[in-house]
């Protein structure tokens, strides 16, 4: 094996933390990829890994030898995935994250129609609602708010547009009472979103003019699925999308409330790389959202 490979062996032990992971991962057996770093080392005629019982670490010099060899890794990768696409064929591991709750309400229930359309494909489905940066983490596709969008270097295309609602359980509202208005909203306990200020404003348009407020209370989650799940709890008021509440709605476990104040609606949007090199799998899954989604557009 020459000095080449063996530096992608070494990347990739690096990374995994261990020869048993590593080897795992390239489907090599431990003793192989051990033999292979011992090689690499007697090479360059320094010690590039810490061994212990638990895994191994990179030493001093073996961390800016993994620097450069990590470069490489990326390359190669780069190479293996345009050697893979020339014959346009849909193939190879999709990275996609999403938004909690479209990614377990609308997204994951539609991936089955996906992958047998497309079965040289596999999906990794990151489903978190931080703000997710594309290109850094390595991500083929992000699907989020459209108002996310703020890098020039990203392709957005929007899937589908979500009204929104406030709700809350007939639990919660027999115990409160219902609010006659946008402003006695403010006497509720009203669900937040942890750490996200934009979200926790909630506005109405009243003849021309746009009013909002910060709601307050004693609970916040960190994502929309969070609150959906407090509100069906009886916590409180929820502003949720359209398409989590409208089922809930339709069995009673939720009720509408203040409908004469709908909330703005929103686009969801998919997020992608220049697309004058989208490899074959994504722009399979860019026009299958489209596809699948367009007429799920929930109305104000």
């Amino acid at each position: 094996m020459d000095i080449s490979a063996q530096m992608l062996i070494f990347a990739t032990v690096v990374e995994q933390g261990s020869f048993s992971a590593a080897a795992r991962s390239m489907g090599q057996t431990p003793s192989a990829v051990s033999k292979q770093i011992g090689l690499l080392e007697d090479q360059v005629h320094y010690r590039l890994l810490n061994r212990t019982r638990t895994g191994v670490s990179p030493t001093g010099e073996g961390q800016e030898f993994y620097e450069k060899c990590k470069e490489m890794a990326e390359k190669f990768k780069e190479a293996e995935a345009l050697i893979a696409n020339f014959d346009g064929v849909p193939r190879g591991k999709l990275r996609v994250a999403s938004s909690v709750a479209f990614g377990k309400s609308q997204l994951v229930p539609a991936i089955p129609k996906f992958l047998e359309a497309y079965p040289e494909v596999q999906v990794s489905l990151d489903l978190t609602d931080r703000t997710v940066d594309l290109q850094s983490e390595g991500f083929d596709a992000v699907i989020c708010f459209a108002e996310q969008h703020k890098s020039p270097d990203i392709v957005i295309r929007r899937i589908m547009r979500s009204g929104r609602v406030l709700c809350a359980s007939p639990s919660y509202l027999e115990k409160h009472g219902s609010p006659a208005s946008f402003a006695e909203l403010a006497q509720h306990n009203c669900l937040r979103i942890a750490g996200n200020g934009t979200r926790n404003s909630w506005s109405f348009t009243e003849g021309d003019v746009r009013k909002a407020f910060d709601v307050q209370g004693n609970f916040e989650g960190n994502s929309t699925d969070v609150i959906y799940r407090a509100a069906l709890a009886g916590i409180g008021i929820a502003r949720l999308p359209r398409y989590m509440a409208d089922q809930k709605f339709r069995t009673g476990e939720l009720v509408p409330v203040l409908p004469e104040y709908a909330p703005p609606s929103t686009d969801i949007a998919v997020m992608f790389a220049d697309k004058r090199n989208l490899a074959p799998k994504t722009r399979a899954f860019i026009d299958f959202l489209v596809k699948e989604f367009r007429e799920a557009a929930v109305t104000h």
